[in-house]
């Protein structure tokens, strides 16, 4: 069924913690949302950095501690009792689906508040925040939104094979970030149940702007944004950088960002003989970041699995060459030959060649792909481009 809702809605999302300063994704998503005269509530377990552009209702915490747990089971079976007939839909819908009672007493309790609110929609930020919580939406008589992004679908399900099935059935609308991230979820047993809507991440255009033009200059300064994880293929990075060195190619690189992989890197570094010319700047604000793009020419994202990823956006829009890997959504996210150049992932000799072909072109020719590429992220990466979108994705059901 497709209609057009012209009444302002109320939307819970579900997340782990509610977004910190420079998880623009959802930030702008909801001022939009907002803007346009919905009611959005956001649902999650934490609230470290106080976000404030909505309520937020905090999830309950489970306690080690057998009396704590047993307290706050008490207030939150005893505030349900308000709100009976969601829960009794819920235990019905569970119980069709053979869940346990043990099972739906745990899950009446961590999700006790979402009962006690009116919603049109409940969304799930992320994929495996909607395991165990399928019933949940219709429980309250509210539809249900799942968005994948990257490792709830590209990694997850490998590990834990048809995850996803019952919520394939339960599922009213899905928003996936790619092409790629759409056909992974094909991939992993959805049959058309639901209508599934790509809604790219977006970027502040007007901040992340530069009227500098960066010609090389040696040493060639190239930079990276990213989690110091195993997803984010840092490793064939270095070994290319390490390639370039031999070939007598002076660079200096940069990676903004932490991660449980520093230690590993650095002491890859080492090893390769390049500790010289490799900074880990750690995690640095707006600002920071956009400082050290202004002083960059080239940007490396040679992840081995990837969503989208912002910052190749955001490196775009201030005019660096980017090279990337074509895992998932970077070979959307980079046109190849036009906005930047794909290379295959885990591959570094071809990302060595591949730099040091960019490096030897005309600043003409460089030029044209700096252009074409800030173009492209102007009109079709803009903020106000997918808060739109978002809008019509509650809108029309």
């Amino acid at each position: 069924m497709r209609e057009s809702k012209n009444h302002n809605q109320r939307i819970g999302i579900v997340l782990s913690q509610a977004p910190g300063y420079s998880e623009t994704f959802f930030r702008s998503k909801i001022t939009g949302l907002i803007d346009a005269g919905n009611q959005v509530v956001l649902f999650s377990s934490e609230n470290a950095q106080n976000f404030d552009l909505c309520p937020v209702i905090l999830l309950p915490k489970t306690h080690k501690n057998i009396l704590k747990q047993l307290l706050g089971l008490i207030c939150v079976y005893l505030g349900l009792l308000p709100h009976l007939k969601p829960v009794i839909r819920y235990v019905r819908l569970e119980r069709k689906d053979n869940i346990g009672w043990v099972t739906i007493l745990k899950r009446l309790y961590t999700h006790g508040p979402v009962f006690k609110q009116n919603l049109d929609w409940l969304h799930f930020g992320f994929g495996t925040l909607a395991l165990g919580c399928e019933n949940l939406a219709a429980a309250n008589q509210a539809k249900l939104a799942v968005s994948f992004r990257g490792f709830d679908i590209g990694v997850y399900p490998i590990k834990h094979p048809n995850c996803y099935a019952r919520l394939w059935d339960k599922v009213s609308k899905i928003h996936v970030i790619s092409d790629d991230i759409s056909d992974l979820v094909y991939k992993h047993g959805f049959k058309d149940q639901a209508p599934i809507i790509k809604i790219t991440p977006a970027i502040d255009t007007h901040y992340f702007s530069t009227l500098k033009q960066s010609a090389f200059e040696s040493p060639i300064q190239m930079v990276t944004v990213a989690r110091l994880h195993w997803k984010k293929g840092l490793d064939y990075t270095l070994e290319a950088l390490a390639l370039l060195k031999q070939a007598g190619i002076s660079f200096e690189y940069r990676i903004i960002g932490e991660g449980p992989e520093e230690e590993a890197l650095k002491f890859a570094c080492y090893q390769l003989g390049i500790e010289d010319e490799v900074f880990f700047l750690g995690k640095l604000n707006h600002a920071d970041v956009k400082q050290q793009l202004e002083k960059s020419q080239v940007y490396i994202q040679f992840s081995v699995q990837e969503g989208f990823c912002n910052a190749v956006l955001e490196a775009q829009s201030m005019g660096l060459l980017c090279v990337v890997s074509d895992a998932e959504g970077l070979a959307e996210n980079i046109l190849d030959g036009h906005t930047g150049w794909v290379i295959p992932k885990r591959s570094p000799q071809l990302l060595a060649q591949k730099i040091k072909s960019v490096i030897s072109l005309s600043e003409k020719q460089n030029q044209e792909i700096r252009v074409c590429a800030m173009s492209r992220i102007k009109e079709q990466f803009n903020i106000e481009k997918q808060q739109k979108e978002f809008i019509q994705f509650y809108n029309e059901y």
